[in-house]
C-alpha cells in the first residue's frame, strides 16, 4: 500500500508546504484507527438506544428494496411481452404486479424518510452530548493544560468532530446496508455470468485506490491547518468582539486584523483548491475505467438478449441489478476510505476525552478541616511550568496562621499570583510543599478544599449573565438564594451598582445580548468582588481585583473586606501599600524568592525593598 500511495502521489504531483509524506498517515495507522469505531458506536447507544436500534431495523428493510423492485419490474416486462405476443387478455396479473411494485415504492420512501429523520434528529443528540463531555473534561483538565498551545489544537479538533461524527456512524450503517444488497443482487448475477462481477471488481480498484489517496491527503491539510485555523477563529473574533471594539476603532485595527484573515485565509483556500482540483480531475479519469467495465457487462448481457439465450424481462433485471450492484460497490470502495479517514479524525476526539488530569484527589481523601485551626504552611515550596527550565519560585518558606490576613508585594513577574494559584491547588509544587492544619494539600479532596477557597484574580471575566448571576457564579449551587446573593452585593458595595440597574438582579450585564448594559471597569469589579463573599470560604484571596477603582473606592473595598472576613485567612495582593499597609503582615517577593517577611511598621524599620518601593510610591503623592 505504501509503494501504491507513492506512485499516485508521483502521478498526482501532489506538492505542499505543510503536507509532508512523512506526515500522512500510513495504511497501517488508517486501518488501526477503525478500532476506534466500536467505541463511536458506544456513545451513539448511549445517547438513544431506540434511535439506534430504529436506524439499523430501517436499513435492513431498506437493503431489500432494490432486489425487490428490479425483479418486479422483471416480472412487469414479461407479463406486457407476453400479453402483447398474445393479442391481449386478462390483464388481472399485470394490475397486481403494477400495484405491488407501487406499494414497494411507498414503503421505499418511507424507510428512506423514516432514516433520514432519525441521522437528524439522532445526530443533534450526538452533536448535544459529545459537546457536553468535552466541556466536562475540560472542566476537569488542570491549568497546566490550557496554557499549552498543543492542548488547545487536540480540544479544537476535538470539537470539530462533535458536528460530523454521526455522518460517519451514516457512512458506517449505509456501508453494511450495501453489502446486505450486494449480496441479494449477487445471487441472479452469479447465476448468470459470475465473470461479470469479477470484471466489476476490478475497474473499480483504480478509483478507490486514488480516492484513498486524496483522503489521506485532505486528513493531513486539516490535520496540519489546525493552528492556523484557531488563529483565523481568533482573528474573527478580534475583528467582531465587543471587548476589542474600542481599541480595534482606536487604533484602526479593522484593517489589519482583516487583511490577516485574507491572507491566511486565501493560503489555506490555495492549498485546498490545490488538492481538490487534482482529486477532481483523477476521480474522472478513474471513474471511466469503471464505467468501461459496467459497459463491458451492458454490451454482454444485450447480446445474450439478442440471441434469445434470456428474456427482456431478465435483461433489465440483470442491466438493473449490475448498475445497481455497480453502485453499490462503489460506495462500499470510496465510502470505506471516507470511513477510514473519519476514524483518524474520530481519535482526535477520544484522545482528547482520553486526557487525565495530573492534579486529582487521593483514593482515600481528608475531610478539609473547618474551621481552619493552624492555617497554611510552605516549606521550601518551589515552582516551575511544565516543560521550562526556569523557576517561577524557589525556596519558598512562611506560615499564614489561621484568621490572620497576608498581604504578597513585589514587582510585576515576581511570583505573585502564581503563589496564589498554589494555595488554591491549581498548580502543585514542582518541590517542596505546602501544609493545611498540618497536612500536606495532596491530603485533601481537590474539589472540597477549592471551596473553602474564594479567589477574585486581577483578570476575572465579565460573564454575559445577569447581574444576579455574575454574582452567584462565586457559589454556583446556590443560583437560587437570592438572599445570599444580595448579602454578597452589599458586602461588596456591588448593591449600589445593582440598584441602579433597570432590572436590578434580573439585568442583563455587557452589550452581546439584547437589552444588555454595560458596566464601568469599577463597577464590574465591584460585581467580581461579590463572588468571593458570595463563596462564605475559609480563606479569601484579592489578587489586585481593584485596579480599576479610583484610591478612595479601593481603600473602602478593603476596609470592609477587613471587616468581613474577621476570623477568616486572608491573601491581598495590591500595588497601593495603603491598602497593604492594612493586613497583618506583609510578604515581599523578589525574583520567586521570599525577599522580607513582616509588619508594616517592621519593613518600614528595616529600610529595605518594601521600605524603598512604598516611599517611591509616597513620592508620587506629595
Amino acid at each position: 500500500m505504501g509503494k501504491t500511495a507513492s506512485f499516485f502521489a508521483r502521478l498526482t504531483g501532489i506538492k505542499s508546504t505543510r503536507t509532508k509524506a512523512e506526515d500522512l498517515p500510513s495504511f497501517k495507522e488508517r486501518m488501526s484507527a477503525l478500532g476506534n469505531l466500536p467505541k463511536l458506536f458506544r456513545l451513539i447507544w448511549e445517547t438513544s438506544r431506540w434511535m439506534t436500534i430504529s436506524t439499523l431495523l430501517l436499513r435492513l428493510l431498506q437493503a431489500a428494496v432494490p432486489l425487490v423492485t428490479l425483479y418486479l419490474g422483471k416480472l412487469i416486462i414479461d407479463e406486457i411481452v407476453r400479453l402483447y405476443n398474445a393479442g391481449g387478455g386478462d390483464l388481472t396479473r399485470l394490475w397486481e404486479l403494477i400495484v405491488l411494485e407501487f406499494a414497494v415504492m411507498l414503503i421505499s420512501d418511507f424507510l428512506s424518510r423514516g432514516i433520514s429523520l432519525i441521522n437528524s434528529l439522532l445526530g443533534d443528540l450526538f452533536t448535544q452530548k459529545t459537546s457536553i463531555e468535552l466541556m466536562h473534561k475540560a472542566a476537569v483538565m488542570d491549568l497546566e493544560y490550557f496554557e499549552d498551545a498543543e492542548f488547545y489544537d487536540k480540544m479544537e479538533r476535538a470539537r470539530r468532530q462533535t458536528n460530523s461524527r454521526v455522518i460517519l456512524m451514516a457512512e458506517v450503517l449505509a456501508q453494511v446496508q450495501d453489502a446486505i444488497t450486494i449480496g441479494f443482487l449477487a445471487v441472479g448475477l452469479i447465476a448468470f455470468n459470475p465473470w461479470l462481477i469479477l470484471v466489476l471488481v476490478v475497474t473499480l480498484i483504480p478509483g478507490f485506490l486514488g480516492e484513498s489517496h486524496f483522503n489521506r491527503y485532505s486528513y493531513s491539510l486539516t490535520l496540519g491547518w489546525t493552528p492556523e485555523r484557531r488563529l483565523l477563529d481568533y482573528l474573527r473574533y478580534a475583528g467582531v468582539s465587543d471587548n476589542h471594539a474600542k481599541e480595534v476603532k482606536i487604533f484602526g485595527l479593522s484593517e489589519h486584523l482583516t487583511r490577516q484573515y485574507e491572507k491566511l485565509s486565501m493560503e489555506f483556500f490555495h492549498e485546498n483548491r490545490s488538492l481538490s482540483t487534482r482529486r477532481a480531475v483523477w476521480g474522472s479519469i478513474l471513474a471511466a475505467i469503471s464505467t468501461l467495465g459496467y459497459y463491458t457487462a451492458y454490451v454482454v448481457i444485450a447480446l445474450q438478449t439478442v440471441n434469445g439465450h434470456i428474456t427482456i424481462g431478465d435483461l433489465t433485471f440483470l442491466t438493473g441489478s449490475f448498475s445497481r450492484m455497480r453502485g453499490s460497490l462503489n460506495g462500499i470502495l470510496l465510502r470505506f476510505t471516507r470511513i477510514a479517514d473519519g476514524a483518524l479524525y474520530l481519535k482526535d476526539l477520544f484522545d482528547f476525552l482520553a486526557l487525565r488530569p495530573k492534579i486529582v484527589s487521593p483514593p482515600q481523601p481528608r475531610p478539609v478541616p473547618r474551621p481552619f485551626t493552624q492555617g497554611i504552611v510552605f516549606e521550601n515550596v518551589g515552582f516551575r511550568y511544565p516543560g521550562s527550565e526556569k523557576w517561577v519560585l524557589r525556596h519558598i518558606s512562611f506560615e499564614l496562621p489561621a484568621g490572620e490576613k497576608l498581604a504578597l508585594v513585589g514587582e510585576n513577574g515576581a511570583g505573585k499570583t502564581t503563589l496564589v494559584k498554589l494555595l488554591a491547588r491549581l498548580y502543585d509544587p514542582s518541590e517542596g510543599r505546602i501544609l493545611l492544619d498540618g497536612r500536606d494539600l495532596r491530603e485533601y479532596d481537590v474539589e472540597a478544599l477549592r471551596q473553602e477557597v474564594g479567589i477574585i484574580f486581577q483578570d476575572y471575566i465579565r460573564y454575559y449573565f445577569t447581574a444576579g448571576e455574575n454574582i452567584a457564579v462565586g457559589r454556583i449551587d446556590q443560583l437560587g438564594n437570592q438572599e445570599r446573593i444580595a448579602d454578597a452585593a452589599a458586602r461588596s458595595l456591588a448593591d449600589t451598582v445593582i440598584e441602579k440597574l433597570p432590572g436590578q438582579y434580573q439585568q442583563m450585564l455587557g452589550k452581546r445580548f439584547e437589552n444588555g448594559v454595560d458596566l464601568s471597569g469599577g463597577e464590574w469589579q465591584k460585581i467580581a468582588l461579590a463572588r468571593a463573599y458570595m463563596r462564605d470560604a475559609q480563606l479569601l484571596i484579592l489578587d489586585e481585583p481593584t485596579a480599576a477603582l479610583d484610591a478612595r473606592a479601593e481603600h473602602e473595598v478593603f476596609q470592609r473586606f477587613t471587616e468581613l472576613t474577621r476570623g477568616k485567612s486572608a491573601v491581598l495582593i495590591s500595588h497601593r501599600f495603603s491598602t497593604t499597609r492594612m493586613a497583618d503582615r506583609i510578604l515581599v517577593l523578589e525574583h520567586g524568592g521570599v525577599l522580607e517577611m513582616g509588619t508594616h511598621e517592621e519593613l518600614l524599620g528595616h529600610a529595605g525593598r518594601y521600605a524603598e518601593l512604598f516611599n517611591l510610591q509616597a513620592e508620587g503623592y506629595r
